[in-house]
């Protein structure tokens, strides 16, 4: 077992691939802040009038807190990076990444459930579905993630570590207590049982989605209703964009934590500290693809994004066009 990074020779530079992540991270964040930005600015203008635009509303904060931290993320991994910017990025913005990263995974999973109830129980409005529910269950999963993860991970990594480490997965193995450490596989574990529980949940949802879509289509006799069969479609982007971004991850999250605690640097730790680093940044991509959610299935956000005109006069939204099944 070799005793640091530096000394391992498994045909895998980590030093070139920790510079990889970060360039990643530096190409990712203009385009993310961008439209995080705007999806802030328009869902501001938006009403509470449904759980969903609720729900809209706090996956646009996630994204838009997630997207800011990238240029932390990324300038820890510059070469000769400042000691106490590392310290920092271990103890609170890391810890705050993966704050939003969970509170988005579960949003889309309530999102998924929201739409279920839409579209197999069209033609009313669900007490689940006012805005004041939207807002209760909002409030609860960021509180319940904060309280069970987030802050007690903050607490607990707080030692003085040696300066002479020099990868930043050692580091913040090296801030953690014994007892931080107990935690840090009990809050992965956590985090990867929420991960499947959402899977789960999605999939169940968008069964029984799907279905409905098929029984629709066949059902249908008019332009109208295949329209119709086409906006119900959409709702199928939000299983995409989970299955795309984050099961990679939660794999190999899965198969390199044991590893992280034990701090064994070895070749297969540095194959899978790759891996994850990957799949992490892979499921950071989630904050550009999440407009597209609010695009498809909210009739609000898109008649606010065509006021801004930025596609030009030839995409303005006629009334028919926008009366769909999906609207909000």
């Amino acid at each position: 077992m070799a005793s640091s990074p530096a000394q391992l020779d498994c045909g895998i530079h980590l030093d070139v691939s920790r510079l990889v992540i970060m360039g990643l991270y530096f190409v990712l964040f203009i385009p993310a802040l961008l439209l995080n930005i705007m999806a802030a600015w328009i869902s501001w203008k938006l009403k509470n009038k449904s759980s969903f635009i609720v729900y809209l509303k706090n996956l646009v904060a996630a994204d838009l807190l997630m997207t800011l931290i990238f240029p932390l993320r990324a300038a820890e991994e510059l070469p000769g990076s400042p000691w106490g910017l590392r310290v920092f990025n271990c103890q609170f913005g890391s810890v705050l990444f993966y704050l939003c990263m969970y509170v988005s995974i579960v949003l889309m999973g309530v999102i998924s459930l929201d739409r279920f109830f839409k579209i197999v129980q069209p033609g009313g409005k669900l007490f689940g579905q006012s805005a004041l529910v939207g807002m209760g269950v909002s409030a609860v999963v960021w509180i319940a993630i904060l309280s069970t993860s987030t802050i007690p991970t903050m607490v607990l990594t707080s030692e003085q570590p040696k300066h002479n480490l020099t990868s930043p997965a050692e580091l913040c193995m090296a801030m953690k207590s014994d007892l931080g450490k107990l935690y840090h596989t009990a809050v992965i574990l956590l985090c990867n049982v929420i991960f499947f529980i959402i899977l789960v949940v999605i999939f169940c949802c968008y069964v029984c989605i799907a279905k409905k879509v098929v029984k629709s289509y066949r059902n249908s006799r008019s332009t109208n209703a295949r329209r119709k069969w086409r906006v119900k479609a959409h709702v199928f982007i939000v299983l995409l964009v989970f299955l795309v971004c984050f099961a990679p991850y939660h794999i190999t999250r899965f198969l390199y934590s044991p590893k992280q605690v034990e701090n064994e640097i070895n070749c297969p730790w540095a194959s899978l500290r790759v891996a994850k680093d990957i799949t992490l940044w892979l499921a950071t991509t989630n904050v550009c693809l999440d407009p597209l959610i609010y695009f498809l299935l909210c009739k609000a956000f898109r008649e606010k994004l065509y006021e801004l005109k930025i596609f030009g006069d030839r995409f303005s939204l006629t009334k028919q066009q926008t009366e769909e099944v999906t609207s909000n």
